[in-house]
C-alpha cells in the first residue's frame, strides 16, 4: 500500500507552521508522530495535497507541572508522557491508559497531541482527558484559544480545531485529594483497539462520594462522559451496589456500533462491566 501524492513541508517552528496552515487550508494536513495519519494515508482514506510535519518544532513537546496544572506539549511522545514519575505520582490515570495504547513502539512515536487531534472514540487519550475535563489550547495565526473537552470532540475523527489551527498543549488540572483512578478496557488481543471501556475518577471523603468523573470509550462518536452515572454515586457510598447501578446508567442511552467483534448489544454489555469495574477499582484506591 502506498499513500497519494503530496508535497511534504518541514517547519522548524511554530511560527512557520502556523504560517502553512491557513496557506493550504482543507488541502493540507499536520502530521505528527504519524502513528494514526499515515495508516489513514496508505489506505488511501484522506487525500491531502500537503503534510505539514511539526516532529521538528521543538518547543511542542515537554511535560510540566505548573502551580498545580499539568501542561503537555502536543508533541510529547507518549511513551514519555507514560515514563514522567510527575503524571505518575498526581495524574496516574494517564499512566494507566497509556498502557493499554498500542504497544512499545506505537508509543514511541505517537505522540498526545496527535491522538488528541485524530479524535478516535476507541482511543484511550481522549477518554483519559476527558474524565480528567482537560483543556485544549489551539494557536493559528489570528490568535489563541482555549478548549474545553465537551466542546472539543465533535463527531468520529472530528474535532472543533478549525483548518488553520494547531494544537499546541493540553491542559489537566489537579485531581481532589482523595480520589481514586482506574482505567479498564477489554479488546481481543493486547494492543487492539479496545471493544469497550471506561475511565474513573472517584473522590471519597469520610466514606462519601463527593466526585465522580466517568468517560465511556468505544460507546458513541465521541469519548463519552456518563453524567448520570456520576450524579448517582454523588453523595452516597461506593458499594457493589451503587457501582451496578451507575454501570446500568451509564450505557442507558448509548448505542455502540457493531461489527464482526461484536454487536451493538454485546458493546453495550461489556461498556457496563468496564464500568462497573473501574468504578469498584477507584473506590478502592480512593480507600488507600
Amino acid at each position: 500500500m502506498k499513500p497519494p501524492q503530496f508535497d511534504y513541508h518541514d517547519p522548524r517552528g511554530i511560527d512557520e507552521a502556523l504560517a502553512l496552515l491557513p496557506e493550504h487550508g482543507e488541502d493540507g494536513k499536520v502530521i505528527a508522530g504519524g502513528q494514526s495519519l499515515v495508516p489513514l494515508l496508505n489506505f488511501r482514506l484522506t487525500y491531502p495535497g500537503h503534510l505539514i510535519d511539526i516532529g521538528r518544532v521543538p518547543t511542542l513537546s515537554y511535560v510540566r507541572r505548573q502551580d498545580r496544572t499539568l501542561r503537555i506539549g502536543a508533541m510529547t511522545r507518549q511513551a514519555t508522557l507514560e515514563a514522567s514519575p510527575l503524571v505518575a505520582a498526581h495524574w496516574p490515570l494517564l499512566t494507566e491508559a497509556l498502557g493499554f495504547v498500542a504497544h512499545a513502539q506505537i508509543r514511541n512515536r505517537g505522540t498526545v497531541g496527535g491522538s488528541v487531534a485524530h479524535a478516535d472514540p476507541a482511543a484511550e487519550l481522549p477518554v483519559a482527558f476527558t474524565s480528567l475535563e482537560a483543556r485544549f489550547h489551539a494557536h493559528s495565526k489570528n490568535g489563541r484559544r482555549t478548549i474545553g473537552c465537551e466542546d472539543f470532540f465533535i463527531t468520529h475523527l472530528t474535532t472543533a480545531l478549525e483548518p488553520e489551527e494547531l494544537l499546541v498543549e493540553i491542559e489537566v488540572a489537579a485531581v481532589p485529594e482523595g480520589t481514586g483512578w482506574a482505567f479498564t478496557e477489554y479488546s481481543r488481543r493486547h494492543g487492539d483497539f479496545a471493544l469497550g471501556g471506561a475511565a474513573a475518577l472517584i473522590t471519597m471523603q469520610d466514606g462519601v462520594c463527593n466526585r465522580a468523573r466517568i468517560a465511556l470509550l468505544a460507546a458513541a462518536d465521541t469519548p463519552l462522559r456518563a453524567q448520570e452515572a456520576e450524579r448517582s454515586l454523588e453523595g452516597g457510598a461506593v458499594n457493589e451496589e451503587a457501582a451496578t447501578q451507575a454501570a446500568r446508567l451509564a450505557i442507558a442511552n448509548i448505542n455502540p456500533t457493531g461489527d464482526i467483534h461484536g454487536g451493538t448489544e454485546y458493546r453495550r454489555y461489556l461498556i457496563e462491566g468496564m464500568v462497573s469495574r473501574a468504578i469498584a477499582l477507584a473506590t478502592e484506591r480512593a480507600g488507600r
